[in-house]
Formats: C-alpha cells, sequence, structure tokens
C-alpha cells in the first residue's frame, strides 16, 4: 500500500509496507541484543538517570539510514542523534526513538518498543511500535485507524474517571479510587494500552520529548482516544524546542476531568522546570 502526502506544491509517496518492513528490521537489530535473551549488552547513562546502550546507537545508525532512503526530503529528529535545525525548513521529518523503555531493554524486560514516526506540517502522518519482546505492532495512520497486529482498536470508552486503569507501580493517595494495571516502562506502550482498552488513563507529569510519544499518540488518537499535554493543549511536533510538558491520553469522557485533577500538580511541576 503506497501513502500519498501532498505538501504544497510536493508530493511525496511511501511505501508503507516497505516502511513496517524497515521498522520491523529494527526491532529485530534491537531484540538480537537484549538482555532477555541473554545477550550480553554494553549500557552506560547519558547523564544520571537517563540510560542508553549499544542497541541504542544501533537501532538509530540503521533507521537513520534505512529511513533516509525511503523518504530523502524528509528530515530527522531522534533521541539518539544530535538535533540539526535544518529539519525546521521542510516540515516533513522522521520522528525516532530507537528504543522507547531502555531501562527495561537493559534489565531484560520486555515493556519497550522501536518508535518511528512521520510527521509533517507539526502533525503525524503515520505512526507504528514494534515490540519484539511482546510479539507486537502497532501502526496508525492519520485519518484512517490504528491497528495492533492486524487487529483494528478501539480506544476506552470509559465515562467515569473513578475505577479508571491506569499503568502504575502504585497509586498515589491523592489518586486511590484509580486502579494500577501492568506499567512497561515505555511511555509509548503505556499510551498505546489506551488505544487498545488496556488502560484508560495515562499521563505523566514532566517535561517529555516529542519522540517518546510521536507515533503512540497517534494510534491512539486514531483509536479514538483523547491525547494531549497535561494542560489539556494540542500536542505539536517539529518544534525547535522539540519538549512538550507532560502526556495525557484518555477515553473522550474522562479527559477533562483528567486535565482538571492534574491542574495543580502539573503547574507546580512545570514551573519548577521538572
Amino acid at each position: 500500500m503506497r501513502v500519498i502526502i501532498s505538501k504544497r506544491d510536493q508530493t511525496h509517496v511511501i511505501d508503507r509496507e516497505r516502511l513496517e518492513s524497515i521498522v520491523r528490521a529494527a526491532g529485530q537489530i534491537a531484540l538480537s541484543r537484549w538482555p532477555g535473551h541473554g545477550h550480553a549488552l554494553d549500557s552506560w547513562d547519558k547523564h544520571p538517570g537517563n540510560p542508553v546502550s549499544e542497541a541504542d546507537l544501533a537501532v538509530d545508525a540503521f533507521l537513520k539510514r534505512e529511513l533516509a532512503a525511503l523518504l530523502p526530503s524528509a528530515g530527522w529528529l531522534s533521541e539518539e542523534t544530535i538535533d540539526a535545525p535544518d529539519r525546521l525548513e521542510g516540515g516533513l521529518i522522521w520522528l525516532v526513538d530507537p528504543i522507547d523503555g531502555t531501562r527495561d531493554f537493559i534489565r531484560g524486560r520486555p515493556g519497550w518498543a522501536v518508535s518511528v514516526a512521520l510527521v509533517s506540517a507539526a502533525r503525524p502522518l503515520l505512526g507504528m511500535l514494534c515490540a519484539p519482546a511482546r510479539d507486537e505492532f502497532w501502526h496508525g495512520e492519520a485519518g484512517h485507524g490504528s491497528w495492533r497486529n492486524g487487529v483494528r482498536l478501539v480506544a476506552s470508552q470509559r465515562r467515569d474517571i473513578a475505577g479508571a486503569r491506569v499503568p502504575a507501580d502504585a497509586m498515589p493517595q491523592v489518586d486511590g479510587d484509580l486502579v494500577a494495571v501492568d506499567r512497561p516502562n515505555s511511555i509509548a506502550l503505556r499510551i498505546a494500552m489506551v488505544a487498545a482498552d488496556e488502560a484508560d488513563l495515562v499521563a505523566t507529569l514532566r517535561w517529555g520529548y516529542e519522540w517518546d510519544i510521536g507515533a503512540a499518540a497517534l494510534i491512539a488518537r486514531e483509536a479514538g482516544a483523547a491525547v494531549t499535554n497535561a494542560f489539556g493543549q494540542p500536542l505539536n511536533y517539529n518544534k525547535r524546542d522539540p519538549r512538550d510538558f507532560g502526556v495525557l491520553a484518555s477515553s473522550p469522557a474522562i479527559h477533562a476531568a483528567a486535565v482538571a485533577r492534574l491542574a495543580e500538580r502539573a503547574r507546580h511541576l512545570a514551573e519548577q522546570g521538572q
């Protein structure tokens, strides 16, 4: 299947099957180095609390080469590549997190995924997550829906915030009316859980990067979820500063209540620069 992207006086054609094969191959590169299969792995901290591994860099290099060949006109923004300001000139970029959930990856846990999105005019058009340790492949296309392993996704439709399922290790006392469910380290996979109706609410209250959420936010939105930053504002991509404060993905009916519940905490933490 080919995806046609029209932008100004240019038309770009993407072979979606070829893109999927590239993202799946990236997942296999990561899996071949995953300690969960007994492989030795070199890892280190880029700075305290922010780990990276040789697998992150190998996947990043592979995707940069293959995606550039697939769509040479697109720019590049990745967690593991030094940012180049020329990505702002065209408005069409690949948005990549080579391994989202590196902590789980290094520890041999399955809660990680390769995340790839194609962004045009500040909006994701295509998004894919490959989570080979979980035997999962997710993809979404703007205006056409989203799928996991070929099954069309329909997001959570929960109407009451009390009792909402949240991927978390434990719930703080103030959120004691919410229900903790399995929490993969990958924020992309947690957002995707809302798309698959395996969670009702996912929220982060910190400054985060576009590459963490671009693909998953599209997948969730195309499944019918509401997805914004922590303040309920729209998410934009390919910004000069590629960050937003938090992400909030939920069933549409509880989104406003979630924004209101988190507002004071979000304001306080954002002002502190956390």
